[in-house]
């Protein structure tokens, strides 16, 4: 599963979500998305933990903490709709 971190700091980096959520357990990813054209930080994070007890009890104790002076908001992230590629018409015109 993974967890969904939003209104993120832009200050907050990678290490920061890592040692936040090892407070609750063995954190195997965290991925920090970043603007393609600007390579700015997007404001959310997703982490992925190695044991779903010890995400939900990270979801219950930090939605809506407030950390690096923003209310955030953790919750399970939803799968993504589609297989990406976006505007769902072709091309080349149909052809």
């Amino acid at each position: 599963m993974t967890i969904y971190v939003g209104n993120l700091s832009f200050q907050a980096t990678e290490e920061d979500l890592r040692e936040v959520f090892a407070e609750y357990g063995k954190v195997s990813r965290v991925s920090l998305p970043t603007d393609r054209e600007t390579g700015r930080k997007r404001g959310f994070a997703f982490v992925e933990m190695e044991d779903e007890e010890q995400e939900d009890k990270a979801i219950a104790d930090l939605d809506g903490a407030e950390w690096l002076g923003r209310e955030i908001r953790v919750n399970k992230a939803k799968p993504r709709e589609g297989g990406g590629g976006g505007g769902g018409r072709p091309r080349n015109g149909g052809m």
